[in-house]
């Protein structure tokens, strides 16, 4: 159960309508998801997310499959249901077959597991492993 209401598009306040009719055309869908309705109880809130997620999920260096499976991966690690599940379809929708997504899953859960381990035995980082990269 969530812990604010969720903002409907016919029961936005204008500040919240214009970010929702931003998000459908930048998407080219006609709805708007749970995250973004339960974002809209704090409108200034909601016009930051999305514009910083504009910002860094749009075009750059990473392509935006790649974007997506680093999202994944996060929200794996984080245990956020909603966000694994709502980027795992984006990543889907991008190109991301089982056999990545298996992969994906399997990095995120050695990564998990040896993090564990490395800290556990307080590993010193190696010195080449220090400072900026050489390229």
């Amino acid at each position: 159960m969530p812990t604010v209401p969720l903002i409907e598009i016919e029961d936005a306040p204008p500040e919240v309508r214009a970010v929702y009719d931003d998000i459908m055309a930048t998407r080219g869908v006609d709805w708007i998801n749970n995250f973004w309705k339960a974002l809209a109880n704090h409108p200034q809130l909601l016009a930051e997310t999305w514009s910083r997620l504009k910002q860094v999920m749009g075009p750059g260096a990473l392509d935006p499959l790649t974007k997506e499976m680093i999202y994944v991966a996060v929200s794996i690690a984080n245990g956020c249901d909603y966000c694994i599940a709502s980027h795992t379809a984006a990543a889907r929708a991008k190109g991301m077959g089982e056999a990545a997504h298996g992969e994906l899953i399997a990095v995120v859960g050695l990564a998990a597991q040896l993090n564990r381990v490395v800290q556990a035995y307080r590993v010193p980082v190696d010195d080449v492993f220090q400072g900026p990269p050489t390229s």
